[in-house]
């Protein structure tokens, strides 16, 4: 029953984060980014670990937080951090496209591992066509985003980004090994990376300064709350679920959902047109999403 249920966490993850890109730029219309991060792990992380304790699930042994605390930097801290950091100044386009590699450091940084998924060629075509999709859904935005920024505000942006990938792509593969541990309970572990990782958060944005210039809206609460539920405690405890038991290459392929979700979403809520380019890279993201599938093995 491993399998099914991975595949419905991973589906939970593509349908869920492929709306906190919104979310996050509504958030940060009157919150720091840092602040705004870290107060919304530290939440879900101590509602998580409340909820499981009355359950009474344990906690990991405290010889596992440093792990965790590690763990959480990376996920956390790095992998959500540095995006959110990002869309102070890119554009949602042009920062999905950036994050669109992340099944490259994903399946890069775990071959480094003795006991890796072996990646195939039918594996790599596929994470190859997905990313062309992306890059065909939301290639207009893309000049845009070029046209809009200046070569310093474009490389650090870009650069975020990156350090969001590498830092989620190395905290995911040792969470999938660590978590294989008998030893580490698979409910709790998840809600103490959010709750460590959020409290790296906020204490970065309480050293750099952050604080609220103005009166913090309630379009920016309600975002808030949003990505607490359903992009901390849903989407994040599925994701480490589905990491536990899928291929990792399989599991990556969120990112490119995600893409295509948020363009269904502007076309359904917002009133998008929907043009035979947007169909076109929808349907080669789905054909890559196929290739990489078919070669689980």
């Amino acid at each position: 029953m491993s399998k099914p249920r991975a595949y419905a966490a991973w589906i939970v993850v593509c349908l869920v984060w492929g709306t906190t890109y919104l979310a996050i730029r509504v958030a940060l219309e009157s919150i720091p980014p840092l602040l705004m991060a870290g107060v919304r792990w530290i939440v879900a992380g101590t509602l998580l670990v409340l909820f499981f304790r009355l359950r009474g699930q344990r906690l990991p042994n405290r010889s596992a937080w440093l792990s965790l605390v590690i763990r959480g930097i990376l996920l956390i801290g790095f992998g959500n951090g540095a995006v959110v950091w990002a869309e102070q100044t890119v554009p949602s386009g042009l920062t999905s496209v950036f994050v669109a590699v992340a099944p490259f450091w994903m399946v890069g940084i775990d071959a480094l591992f003795r006991d890796s998924d072996r990646l195939t060629g039918r594996q790599l075509a596929g994470l190859v066509v997905g990313f062309l999709g992306i890059v065909t859904l939301i290639y207009p935005q893309l000049g845009v985003g070029f046209q809009d920024f200046n070569g310093r505000a474009f490389l650090n942006g870009f650069m975020a980004t990156q350090l969001a990938c590498a830092g989620w792509a190395l905290g995911s593969s040792f969470a999938r090994r660590i978590g294989r541990s008998e030893e580490e309970p698979s409910l709790t572990a998840p809600a103490l990376e959010m709750l460590f990782g959020g409290i790296v958060l906020f204490v970065c944005a309480l050293a750099l300064g952050e604080r609220s210039s103005g009166t913090v809206t309630f379009r920016s609460v309600a975002a808030v709350i949003y990505l607490i539920i359903f992009g901390s405690i849903v989407a994040f405890s599925s994701y480490r679920y589905a990491l536990g038991h899928l291929p990792v290459a399989t599991v990556s392929l969120y990112v490119y959902v995600n893409t295509v979700i948020a363009m269904l979403l502007g076309t359904l809520v917002l009133g998008e047109p929907f043009s035979w380019r947007m169909g076109t890279g929808a349907a080669v993201v789905l054909v890559g999403i196929w290739l990489v599938k078919g070669g689980d093995g």
